[in-house]
């Protein structure tokens, strides 16, 4: 609230732009990467419906495609909209440790998906859903430790392009 006799910034004056947290701020970051998750989950839940029901795939070969294809949406998403910090100058690089942490996180999807669906019974689109919720945790903090966050000194990071 602005003080006695002063006018309030245009900020608090438009209700989206208040209520719209700064980026670099840790709880913006994961909100937003929650919501970013959201939409990789659904590209992600509805291609491994689609490829196992309809393209008649082995569910977790269809759970892998579906999850590489989710980590590209979540990776342009994250850079573009969640993320302020890039910790890798070489975006080649940073999508390859981006990657490498998703294929970790498809390694956790596939072990947790056979765990619920063939030992604990569950439908393999319940399996989906449970092992989802706990690889997000995993996922965010690793990307947020190793690719997005400000270094000592640093101020908003400019990435370089390489001709790489």
């Amino acid at each position: 609230m602005p003080a006695f006799g002063t006018l309030p910034s245009p900020d608090t004056m438009n209700p989206i732009t208040a209520l719209s947290p700064k980026k670099s701020d840790l709880s913006s970051q994961f909100f937003r990467y929650f919501v970013v998750g959201g939409v990789a989950f659904v590209v992600d839940f509805a291609l491994l419906y689609l490829l196992t029901e309809f393209a008649k795939l082995y569910y977790l070969f269809s759970a892998s495609v579906a999850f590489m294809v989710g980590i590209a949406v979540n990776y342009t998403l994250s850079v573009t909209w969640v993320f302020d910090h890039r910790s890798v100058n070489n975006r080649m690089h940073e999508f390859a440790i981006f990657a490498i942490i998703g294929i970790l996180g498809l390694a956790f999807n596939a072990a947790l998906m056979w765990i619920f669906t063939e030992l604990v019974g569950f439908h393999y689109l319940v399996s989906k859903m449970v092992a989802t919720a706990l690889i997000f945790l995993f996922n965010f903090g690793a990307r947020k430790a190793l690719l997005f966050s400000a270094g000592v000194g640093d101020k908003k990071s400019t990435l370089k392009q390489s001709n790489a």
